[in-house]
Formats: C-alpha cells, sequence, structure tokens
C-alpha cells in the first residue's frame, strides 16, 4: 500500500507536466521539446518565491505564481520562436523547441548558478501517516488529493467553456476554425500559456520530494512523452491514465526489480503501441509531411558539371591534407567524415522517407559495439570486426525497424527511441559483456592502420564510399519508390509499391550505414562507451540534418562538417548552449532551408545556378 500511495503521488506531478504537453500537441501539434524546461524553469522560479513568501499561504501561493510566471515565458516563446513557423514542417518546429531547450539551460545556469537545490517541506505536511503500518509522507497524500481536482478542471474547461469547445475544434479542422472568424494566432497563444503554466505547476509542486537542479529538464522530457504517447497524443485522460501506470509501475519496479528501472517504461510504451499503435485514448493521427511543406519541391537531379567539379575539388583536397596538415587536423577531419556519414544515414530516411527517428544513435553505437565484441571475445582481427560493424547494425535495424515501421510520425518517432532505450539499457547494465559503463577499450586497427595517416585514408574511402551509396540509392528506382511513399503512401500503394517494405528496407539500409560510421569511430578512438547510444546522440544527428537543410541531398553532410569543424571552439565557451540555442532559433526562423538550401537559393539570385542542377 505504502508503495502504491507513492507511486500515485509520483503520478501527481508527472500528469500535471504531461497534460500540458498533451494540450499543446492536441491543439497546435507541436512536439514540444522544451516542456521539460518549463518544468525546470517552475521548480527554481518556485524555489526564488518561497525565499521571500513564508507559511502556507506562501507556499501554496509561490507554486500558483511560478505555474503563471512560466506560462507568461511559454507566451514569449510562442510569440516569438513558434508563431513564425507554424506553417512549417514538424520537424522545423521540434528543432526550435530543441534550441529553446539550450537557452533556457543556460539561463538558468547565469541566474540560479550551477549547484542543486533543496526544496522546502510544505508547512503543515511535514510529518508521515501509518497506512497498514507503512510510513507514509503527508505530502504525498496532499498530491494524491489534489490530482483529480486537476483533471475535473481541465475536463471542465475543455467540455464546457466556449475556449475548451475552441480548442477541441482545432484539433479535429484547424482551418475550419479559422474560416469561422476565430483568431487562431492567439488561441495557440493561450493553449501555450496554459500548457506551459502546467508544466511550471509540476515543476514547482514537486519541491518538496525532489528540488532543483539543472538536469531536471532532460531527466522528466523522456517520462513526459512516454506518458502523453501511451495515453494518446491530445488526450488528457490517457495522459492521466499512463502517468498513473508508469509511476506505479516504476515504484514497485524499484522494489522487486531494480535492473528495470531505466527502460521500464519504454517497455511499457513499446507494448502499448505494438497493441494500440495510437496510445490507450488517442487517435490516429494524420502525419504531417516531415519536412516536406513550404514551396513546391523541385525534382532532384543529379549534380550537374558545377557540381561535380566541386566535389572533384573537395576530394582532391581532403585527399591532399595529410600532405599540408598537421596531425590534429588529419584527426578532425576524420572525426567530422565519420559523423558526416551517420547523419547521411539518417538524412536518407528523413528527407526521403519522411520517416523521422528520434532513436538512431541505437544503430551508430550498436555498430560500434558489434565491431568490438568481436575483437574482444573472439579476438578476431580488425578486418573482420569491422565488417561486422554494419551487419550487426544491419540486423538490428531489421528487427526494430519491423516493429516500428508500422507507425507513423510522431508514434514512429517514439517506438524507436523505447527500442534505443532498450538497447542502451541492456548495454549500460550488462557489464559482464559490454563493461557497463567502462565500456570496452583497446579496440585498435589493424598494424597497417595504426599510423594517423593511414587510417584518415581508411575513414575517407568507407566515409565518402557511404555517401555516395546513399546518393545514387536515393537517385535510383528504390529511392524515387521511398519517395513516393513519403508523399502519398495511398497513392504509392494504389501503383503497386508496397510501402511498408520499401520503408522497412530503407531503414535497414539506413541503419547499416551508421553501424559502418560506429565502426570507423571505435577504432579510430581505441574504445567505446554506451554514451553513444544515448538520446542526446540521435538528437545531434537531427540537429546537423537540419543546418545542413532538410530538402536537400547533401544537408546532412554539410550540416555535419559545419558543426563539427565549429565544436571545438564553441565548447569552450562558458554558456555555448546559449550560442548555440540562438543560432538554432535563428536558423529555423531566417534560413529553414539550412545552409545548403539558402546558398542553392542565393546562387540561383545571383544567376550562377539554374534548374536546380549546380548544388543537390
Amino acid at each position: 500500500m505504502a508503495q502504491l500511495l507513492t507511486g500515485l503521488a509520483n503520478a501527481a506531478a508527472l500528469f500535471l507536466v504531461a497534460s500540458g504537453l498533451s494540450l499543446i500537441f492536441g491543439v497546435t501539434r507541436i512536439v514540444n521539446f522544451a516542456h521539460g524546461s518549463f518544468y525546470m524553469l517552475g521548480a527554481y522560479i518556485g524555489l526564488s518565491l518561497m525565499d521571500f513568501l513564508p507559511g502556507h499561504f506562501g507556499f501554496w501561493g509561490s507554486i500558483v505564481l511560478a505555474g503563471i510566471a512560466v506560462g507568461l515565458v511559454g507566451v514569449v516563446v510562442e510569440i516569438l520562436v513558434l508563431r513564425p513557423i507554424y506553417r512549417a514542417p514538424e520537424l522545423f518546429q521540434l528543432v526550435a523547441t530543441f534550441g529553446v531547450i539550450l537557452v533556457i539551460q543556460d539561463l538558468v545556469l547565469i541566474i540560479w548558478g550551477p549547484e542543486d537545490r533543496l526544496g522546502p517541506r510544505a508547512p503543515g505536511l511535514k510529518s508521515v501517516v501509518r497506512i497498514m503500518g507503512e510510513p507514509v509522507p503527508q505530502y504525498d497524500l496532499a498530491l494524491i488529493a489534489i490530482t483529480p481536482f486537476v483533471l475535473f478542471g481541465l475536463w471542465w474547461l475543455i467540455n464546457r467553456t466556449r475556449v475548451g469547445i475552441l480548442m477541441r475544434a482545432a484539433t479535429q479542422d484547424r482551418e475550419m476554425v479559422g474560416a469561422l472568424g476565430v483568431n487562431q494566432a492567439w488561441l495557440f497563444t493561450g493553449v501555450f500559456f496554459l500548457g506551459s503554466a502546467l508544466a511550471g505547476l509540476g515543476g514547482a509542486i514537486q519541491l518538496p520530494k525532489g528540488g532543483a537542479d539543472l538536469l531536471m529538464d532532460f531527466n522528466i522530457l523522456a517520462a513526459i512523452f512516454v506518458v502523453v504517447v501511451i495515453g494518446g497524443m491530445g488526450s488528457l485522460p490517457g495522459a492521466f491514465l499512463a502517468a498513473v501506470l508508469i509511476s506505479v509501475l516504476n515504484v514497485f519496479g524499484v522494489l522487486y526489480l531494480p535492473q528495470s528501472t531505466l527502460v521500464l517504461m519504454f517497455v511499457v510504451m513499446a507494448v502499448v503501441l505494438m497493441v494500440r499503435p495510437y496510445g490507450l485514448l488517442g487517435r490516429e493521427e494524420v502525419a504531417g509531411e516531415q519536412g516536406q511543406a513550404g514551396e513546391p519541391e523541385q525534382p532532384m537531379r543529379p549534380a550537374g558539371p558545377r557540381g561535380r567539379l566541386f566535389v572533384a575539388v573537395l576530394l582532391v583536397a581532403l585527399l591532399l591534407l595529410p600532405v599540408f596538415g598537421s596531425n590534429f587536423t588529419k584527426v578532425l577531419v576524420t572525426d567530422i567524415l565519420i559523423v558526416c556519414l551517420f547523419a547521411a544515414s539518417l538524412q536518407f530516411i528523413l528527407s526521403w522517407g519522411g520517416l523521422v527517428s528520434f532513436g538512431h544513435a541505437v544503430f551508430f553505437g550498436g555498430g560500434a559495439y558489434a565491431a568490438a565484441l568481436v575483437v574482444v571475445y573472439a579476438d578476431a582481427p580488425m578486418e573482420i570486426a569491422f565488417v561486422m560493424a554494419p551487419l550487426g547494425a544491419g540486423l538490428l535495424a531489421i528487427v526494430i525497424g519491423w516493429f516500428c515501421i508500422r507507425l507513423s510520425g510522431v508514434y514512429f518517432a517514439m517506438l524507436t527511441l523505447a527500442f534505443s532505450q532498450l538497447v542502451w539499457s541492456l548495454v549500460f547494465q550488462w557489464g559482464a559483456v559490454t563493461g557497463g559503463d567502462d565500456g570496452l577499450v583497446n579496440i585498435w586497427p589493424a598494424a597497417w592502420l595504426s599510423d594517423t595517416t593511414a587510417y584518415y585514408y581508411f575513414t575517407l574511402l568507407f566515409g565518402v564510399g557511404g555517401i555516395i551509396f546513399l546518393r545514387h540509392m536515393t537517385h535510383s528506382p528504390f529511392g524515387y519508390a521511398l519517395r513516393a511513399c513519403r508523399d502519398s503512401a495511398r497513392q504509392a500503394a494504389a501503383t503497386g509499391i508496397n510501402v511498408k517494405t520499401v520503408q522497412w528496407v530503407a531503414f535497414a539500409i539506413a541503419g547499416a550505414l551508421a553501424g559502418l560510421a560506429g565502426g570507423l569511430f571505435v577504432f579510430s578512438k581505441g574504445s567505446i562507451f554506451p554514451n553513444e547510444l544515448e538520446i542526446a546522440k540521435s538528437f545531434d544527428a537531427l540537429i546537423v540534418v537540419f543546418l545542413g537543410g532538410v530538402k536537400t541531398l547533401s544537408g546532412g553532410v554539410v550540416g555535419a562538417a559545419s558543426l563539427e569543424a565549429v565544436k571545438d571552439w564553441l565548447t569552450r565557451l562558458e554558456y555555448w548552449r546559449l550560442i548555440l540555442g540562438l543560432l538554432i532559433i535563428a536558423v529555423v526562423i531566417v534560413a529553414p532551408d539550412g545552409i545548403v538550401g539558402s546558398l542553392r537559393k542565393l546562387g540561383e539570385r545571383l544567376g550562377l545556378t539554374r534548374d536546380r542542377q549546380g548544388v543537390s
């Protein structure tokens, strides 16, 4: 009973935050990655207010004021960052909110400092109550009592008020709401205020249980997305049921099966989505265009003479690099080539397949671990182990793809995330085989590749070769079939294309090429650790694809090269996240076509390119 009550208390704060995310998605269709940042802001603002407002009124008043303050911050974000890109592709909005995360992280660091903060005890609720002989904190019981009132209040708002009717109408037919004269901009702003305020309330109300720290935004982010997806995107009752389910299962998992706590909620999500593809109480999602909205897209053709000349000059420069460059430069360019291949593999399924994966790093890390395990346990030579990297990652992609391809949109992305976390948990906790957090070390290349220059040319061969292979796949009949599946799955099926099979094969190819990049990585560094499988690695790949240009063939390569080239300098700055976040937001608003797309448009205006053949 004590464990059950603890789980229900944990579900209270989780539901507050998840309900806000569900509201925002239901009305605006924005997958708001910054929602965890609003939760963190609520905790820090609540702490500051509680330092000045004493007693019962001060404590509960601080929680309410923190929610209102965070709601106002959400309004600023919605007006300045999101409103200009509401008609942009879903991926652009996702990346913009990721930029907001980076900005808020450094702003919190500047204002409140790096130290973790303990939350105050709730006045009048500092003791425990014995239930069936077990102590239960009074504050937990208060949270359990508050949650039904919050759920009822949201239900009443949505089902019994004019604002709620407009919100529900916007979730079903946004264009019709606008045609009836409703100011959609302010409706979206109001919804964003309410959703952000709920996140702030959740951050402030959990202070007596958890305090505040700079990692709490990322720590809560996965959980709230899991809750919203399990419940059904846009369903508040579903979010409530999922929050209770996840929280209760988690506390019992800690008690009876501690090894499961890192991955239990992802297992539950994977099972639910395989049985009910749109969550417990969700409805079928109309998948967005995933990077293909905006102006009509001209057919991609093989590069023209100017494009081929540029690539030839670049390849010659890379071949001559060891002659003129330093040892540091060779290592840096080796790292850039590996990241470029990894990003190109993601762009293959994202841009041309419309499949946004939140867990693509599982194939990069999976390929690296496949090669490393063969070296460690089979004492295999580097040549054989290297071949195992794309084979192992490709096989992993075939298995994961079989489950994921049946879904679309956000549900597909979240299921890839779930499988990524499952593999990461296995690698992290199976220390006897994988080395756990200590990783696998002394995974060095063969003697003939031990020299930095030799391994640089080896990486250049397979890195550029993999990118060229993906480019030719894009221009092949298979690539055109994949794009047809992206643009209109129904029409593609009517012409005889097996949509799911084409997407599954593309997913496996992308996984194998990401594994190839992982194989190059592990032998270049001599080691591999579980962090190469983490969510952050997958998001890095999404960011570089966007920076380079989603609608271009070379966007992932250019974005990866550009970001990796400045990362060494950027990360030396104290507040580099703030700078990077502002840069990402600026690119989303000012240059949504990315680096390659913007240069292409500039070339067209100057008359340097025609018919988009010069740079693609």
